[in-house]
């Protein structure tokens, strides 16, 4: 296993800016608004051919016992327990404050290697700032500028030399199954990441908007490994009011171009919204492989009838996602929460089956000479073959003599055909048409 490196520190010292600029990806939010960060944020870097996980934290108030700091505060914690190095960061413009002495002594009871470091050294006159940072009584101060880039090859040299870096790759970006947790705010999608863990992975709250960046937890279930990303809520356009919220939506749509299969979560009592459909459009657009999850189940009253009639609400309202499984589950009481991983499982295998051409090409003359294109200037719109271009999802090009002339009720026709002779019935299709 790689090692674990925290960032941690008050908040608005800049500990997201350096978290994106050593895992080199704009994973977490940057903005000038203290708390941005609230969850752990992991990323998977490396340092010269050596990997290493990154969490970023938020921002610690030492003395919070109440409300959302206090569960920040918590987080962090938990983030110090599993790190095997420490970056305390502090804020040069503000210098030494009261809570960086709490932090670091706090730090200093963990036994671990923690590098001191001070940011928005941006230019050698500012190095005068250092000096209020040495009442701590540390060996080394590492200045630095996170948004720039100076001072972080000597802290990253110093930390590596430090602990025992692995070689080779990571685990993260292999073969997991990569489940994004979408849905509006406060449909339980925090509480549907922390029951399928079996922890507290991330806060849960009343309050809609608790999550804010796109939170990525690696795990094992039977045996397979899965990346669980809980996303931040996606409100409806008008109801974006903070620029804060903004980000973390855009964040949350930018996980959808990340993930293999995205689960759409619903809040039982409020059946399919209007926006729950906008979220299950931007998922489908991407070609995203989709499964509708009712949370919730266990505060309705059942009949017969009751799934059925959910079922078909879905259905009429994303008619779209007509092929994406449905599952009914509670968070809260852990209620067919595992049977989840049963179908990730099927869509999974679906999204990512390759057909060989010579199989595709006798499919193809079956639907082709059962309802062959309409002609083309009183000519045969000829299609020759058929292949196979890519997978995530299944995507098929046809060889035509003008494309441009297919009309896409016939597209839908082709999808339907290839839906049903290769049992893509879970997953989205795409079908291309290129000159021959």
């Amino acid at each position: 296993m790689p090692p674990v490196i925290a960032i941690v520190g008050r908040p608005n010292v800049g500990k997201s800016t350096l978290f994106n600029r050593l895992s080199e990806k704009k994973k977490a939010i940057v903005i000038d608004e203290p708390g941005a960060t609230r969850d752990r944020n992991y990323a998977n870097c490396e340092w010269y051919g050596h990997p290493f996980a990154l969490i970023d934290t938020g921002g610690f108030e030492p003395a919070a016992e109440h409300g959302i700091l206090n569960q920040m505060r918590e987080q962090t914690m938990l983030a110090i327990e599993e790190a095997d190095a420490i970056i305390f960061l502090m804020d040069s413009r503000e210098g030494l404050t009261h809570n960086d002495q709490e932090i670091a002594q706090l730090l200093r009871e963990t036994c671990k290697p923690v590098f001191y470091v001070v940011n928005k050294i941006d230019a050698p006159s500012q190095d005068d700032a250092l000096y209020d940072f040495y009442a701590l009584g540390v060996e080394k101060l590492y200045p630095i500028s996170s948004q720039q880039g100076p001072g972080i090859y000597e802290l990253m040299e110093d930390l590596s030399g430090s602990i025992p870096m692995s070689s080779g790759t990571t685990s993260v970006d292999g073969d997991e199954i990569r489940i994004a947790i979408l849905g509006r705010p406060n449909v339980g999608k925090s509480s549907l990441v922390n029951c399928i863990l079996g922890y507290d992975r991330t806060i849960t709250n009343a309050t809609p908007g608790t999550t804010r960046d796109a939170i990525d937890t690696l795990f094992t279930f039977n045996g397979r490994k899965y990346v669980l990303i809980d996303t931040a809520g996606i409100r409806r356009k008008g109801r974006i009011s903070l620029t804060l919220e903004k980000f973390s939506v855009i964040q949350a749509i930018k996980t959808i171009h990340r993930c293999d299969i995205a689960l759409i979560l619903i809040d039982a009592q409020e059946k399919m919204t209007e926006q729950d459909i906008k979220i299950a459009g931007l998922a489908f657009e991407r070609g995203t492989a989709c499964i509708f999850v009712v949370n919730k189940w266990d505060t309705i009253e059942k009949d017969t009838y009751t799934t059925g009639i959910y079922i078909r609400n879905i259905r009429d309202k994303a008619k779209f996602l007509d092929f994406a499984p449905v599952e009914f589950v509670s968070a809260l009481t852990g209620q067919r929460v595992k049977k989840i991983f049963g179908t990730v499982e099927d869509v999974y295998e679906q999204f990512t089956q390759r057909i060989s051409t010579g199989e595709l090409n006798r499919a193809a003359r079956m639907i082709i000479d059962k309802n062959p294109p309409p002609l083309y200037r009183n000519r045969p719109n000829t299609i020759s073959y058929m292949t196979q271009a890519a997978i995530k999802p299944p995507t098929f090009v046809f060889f035509v003599r003008e494309p441009k002339a297919i009309h896409f009720s016939y597209e839908r026709y082709l999808t339907n055909q290839v839906r049903k002779m290769f049992h893509f019935n879970k997953v989205p299709v795409r079908i291309l048409f290129r000159e021959k």
